[in-house]
């Protein structure tokens, strides 16, 4: 019993070197488990939204940039926030590609909750795994080891496991589409969703760990929603929807209790994003967002009386089981990689005096 306590903590230390990382980690998973939730309880008994989702994308960037820039004025001066905008812009046009690419996913993910329900679309995007551990090898320039990608394999093959019930047909005419065609134009939007995620997170783990190592995170995040701010009114303006997206009617439709959560959600999101990808990894973000369908089914089954299948309790299980593995031998961040050197140099150090001796 002692021998797995001490074996439990170390994995439990690998997987997080500090408590506030453990902390990041868990509100990931109930900020997105909520996403899911709140979108759904937002739309009509059609299943369709009445207010305007460019807008309230838009705004929801805009509250993300009014908190950094809250965050970062608590411990500093506002105008240091302007010198360290114009001293790093080369950084701030380096995330005009994250941001276009979580542009398009938060675009597509309101379009994408009304041809799925929350626990399918959680699960189809899933698939995004393997990607984002092909992109994380590449921009890290580390080699997952066998164990590592086997964990990946069978949590891919849980989230493939709800696809049983992909042929279901419905017997309500107005319900959502719980069915799944792997050659429609929602497989295809998905597909888009799914890769905008995995690159714009690995690369913008890239940014924070590299390009923007020396930047204050707050301001790294000040950049990240100026350029969303940018490319929404890029959106709004290919829709034609720019001069209408705040009138009295549009903006009075947002006010809404449940929408405004949902942007206060949204925007908390996008600050502890930021934080996971600086002392976390976007290997153990896949994790995390398949633990969210754990949770999503459970959730969804008491407040949408959404039913869970056979196959959904299989998939969790199996999702359950990669995660187990995947504690056995995490992928280890910065910290641990300069610690391991720390090691291997007192190694050699004592291994020269040993010899010298």
């Amino acid at each position: 019993m002692q021998t797995q306590r001490m074996s439990f903590i170390q994995s439990f230390s690998k997987l997080f070197p500090s408590k506030s990382s453990f902390i990041i980690f868990s509100l990931y998973i109930i900020l997105f488990c909520n996403h899911g939730i709140l979108v759904t309880a937002s739309q009509t008994s059609s299943n369709r939204y009445e207010y305007n989702v460019a807008t309230v994308v838009l705004l929801t960037e805009t509250l993300k940039l009014l908190a950094s820039v809250g965050l970062y004025c608590k411990d500093n001066e506002p105008k240091s926030l302007v010198k360290d905008v114009v001293k790093n812009k080369t950084v701030l046009a380096l995330y005009l590609i994250p941001a276009f690419l979580y542009c398009l996913y938060n675009n597509l993910s309101f379009e994408n909750l009304l041809r799925f329900d929350p626990t399918t679309y959680n699960l189809l995007l899933q698939f995004r795994i393997f990607f984002t551990a092909i992109l994380f090898q590449v921009l890290f320039k580390k080699t997952l080891t066998g164990k590592q990608w086997l964990s990946l394999v069978i949590l891919t093959l849980g989230c493939m496991l709800k696809q049983l019930d992909f042929n279901a047909e419905s017997a309500d005419s107005n319900a959502k589409m719980y069915g799944f065609n792997l050659f429609s134009w929602s497989t295809v939007l998905i597909l888009v969703q799914m890769l905008c995620s995995c690159f714009a997170g690995v690369y913008n783990e890239y940014l924070l760990k590299n390009d923007g190592a020396n930047v204050n995170i707050f301001v790294q995040n000040v950049f990240m929603y100026l350029d969303s701010i940018f490319c929404n009114i890029l959106v709004l303006l290919f829709h034609g929807n720019l001069s209408t997206a705040f009138q009295y009617d549009n903006l009075a439709k947002i006010m809404n209790f449940k929408v405004i959560i949902l942007m206060i959600n949204n925007a908390s999101v996008g600050i502890i994003t930021s934080f996971f990808l600086k002392q976390l990894n976007s290997i153990l973000k896949t994790f995390a967002s398949a633990l969210e369908l754990v949770f999503t089914a459970i959730l969804c089954y008491f407040l949408f009386h959404i039913p869970i299948a056979l196959s959904t309790v299989m998939a969790i299980c199996t999702v359950l089981f990669a995660v187990y593995l995947y504690t056995q031998n995490p992928v280890k961040g910065q910290e641990h990689d300069k610690e391991s050197l720390e090691i291997e140099r007192e190694e050699l150090l004592m291994d020269e005096v040993l010899v010298k001796e």
